[in-house]
């Protein structure tokens, strides 16, 4: 079984924040004593850290759930609860988060060290002492802490490579990357000997440096899940330039231009975007019988096909087995990589937008429906929040939470919409009766 995994969906979750305390003072000597009861600590966030040791996702595998820590709760004396530790959890370099429910990017991880929070840790509630006031000296009222974040996240492995090494299989991509590269990749007379990406070094005679990657091998009908299919065309997405490497002497009875055709449909329906990307046509074997002519032949159709205002890709011929002309393709891929811009991998329709822990003005407080046993339920982000962070072990904290039902409408809207005295009222699994 291969080691390498480049896809993983997780569950992450924060640490709650801690409780408020209610608490008094109770000191010799001391009358009057008022309320003492601290706040509780923050919930620990989860933290993606990348690590350039890391190479896979393999770690995902088994580990498929990450909590943090939450607050600790508010104490007496005022004293707050102690803030939760973070989380952290490290990914590999070229690492994209996406939301799983949406689908959105919240991140691509590429720099050693980059860190990103992807879920965030509720507040500690605050304790009674927050709530003294001149009417009530000596409240009996605290907060629970706020939920931490919770979500499922889909990782997405796309290794950092400046070039991609594209082709059907067989045509020497991997013996290619072997003599250019310091990388051993597994070598083979059958196709589908590269089941994995392979990563290599490239340093010219002229001292330019790039980093090369191989594909395992695409076959007509990639994109419809022939073969291995397209689950390695991600890896590409990172690349500047791209090396397709064409078997010249078509040993196995293939017409050289169709396969540089097929391929390139492939990759026109994996991403369309990805023919955007500068080729370079690597005419592979030709110490083989036959490649010389089948290169003329080739040149030709390619000239005779391509659109005449549009320029042609460099041709480079070249045999990874007598390691002629190599040095001319790897000093063309260094210059051509030197006037290429990084490429744009998500526009901003797939990037969700920058993360706001507030309420938001415009959205309602709250919502009703009517489930199918009559019951009315209460749903909304603002009123769950208030709700879960209501101490209903304490008859002050639950007469405050009505007063704040009241203040936001919810009385009215359920009296509009036909509540009647003694209708059940749900929010989540919480009932209560409604009092008109």
């Amino acid at each position: 079984m291969s080691m390498f995994l480049d896809t993983a969906k997780i569950q992450v979750k924060a640490g709650n924040g801690g409780d408020g305390m209610v608490a008094f003072r109770r000191e010799k000597y001391v009358p009057n004593g008022g309320p003492w009861g601290g706040d509780g600590g923050r919930g620990g966030n989860v933290v993606f850290v990348v690590d350039e040791g890391l190479r896979t996702l393999m770690d995902f595998r088994y580990n498929r759930h990450f909590k943090a820590q939450s607050g600790e709760k508010g104490m007496t004396k005022g004293m707050h609860g102690r803030g939760a530790e973070d989380l952290i959890v490290r990914v590999p370099q070229g690492t994209t988060v996406r939301d799983a429910e949406t689908g959105k990017v919240l991140t691509d991880l590429v720099e050693n060290g980059q860190e990103f929070i992807v879920a965030r840790g509720g507040r500690g509630g605050r304790g009674n002492i927050r709530f003294a006031t001149p009417k009530n000296p000596a409240p009996e009222i605290s907060e629970n802490g706020e939920p931490g974040q919770e979500r499922e996240l889909l990782l997405e492995l796309k290794v950092l490579a400046d070039v991609g090494l594209v082709g059907f299989p067989s045509v020497g991509k991997s013996t290619l990357l072997s003599v250019i590269t310091a990388a051993k990749p597994k070598i083979g007379a059958y196709h589908f000997t590269t089941i994995v990406p392979n990563l290599g070094m490239v340093r010219t005679q002229s001292g330019e440096s790039f980093a090369v990657a191989d594909l395992p091998g695409l076959i007509e009908g990639a994109s419809q899940g022939v073969g291995l299919g397209t689950q390695f065309l991600r890896h590409i997405e990172r690349t500047r330039v791209i090396l397709h490497v064409i078997d010249m002497s078509a040993s196995e009875g293939r017409d050289p231009y169709e396969d540089y055709l097929a391929i390139n449909k492939e990759l026109e329906s994996y991403n369309l975007r990805l023919m955007e990307r500068p080729q370079i046509i690597v005419a592979n074997k030709m110490d083989m019988p036959d490649s010389a002519e089948n290169l003329k032949v080739f040149k030709e159709k390619l000239a005779a096909n391509y659109d005449e205002f549009a320029e042609l890709p460099q041709i480079f011929p070249i045999s990874s087995l007598t390691k002629q002309g190599l040095a001319p393709l790897l000093d063309a891929t260094a210059e051509l990589l030197d006037k290429t811009p990084e490429f744009l991998l998500y526009d901003e329709s797939e990037m969700e937008e920058e993360a706001y822990y507030g309420f938001d003005e415009e959205a309602p407080a709250f919502e009703i429906s009517r489930d199918d046993d009559a019951t009315w339920v209460l749903s909304g982000d603002k009123l769950e929040k208030l709700f879960n962070m209501t101490n209903f072990d304490r008859d002050e904290a639950v007469m405050k939470f009505a007063r704040q039902l009241r203040g936001m409408g919810v009385d009215e809207a359920l009296r509009a919409r036909g509540a009647k005295d003694g209708d059940l009222v749900r929010i989540g699994k919480f009932e209560f009766e409604f009092v008109d």
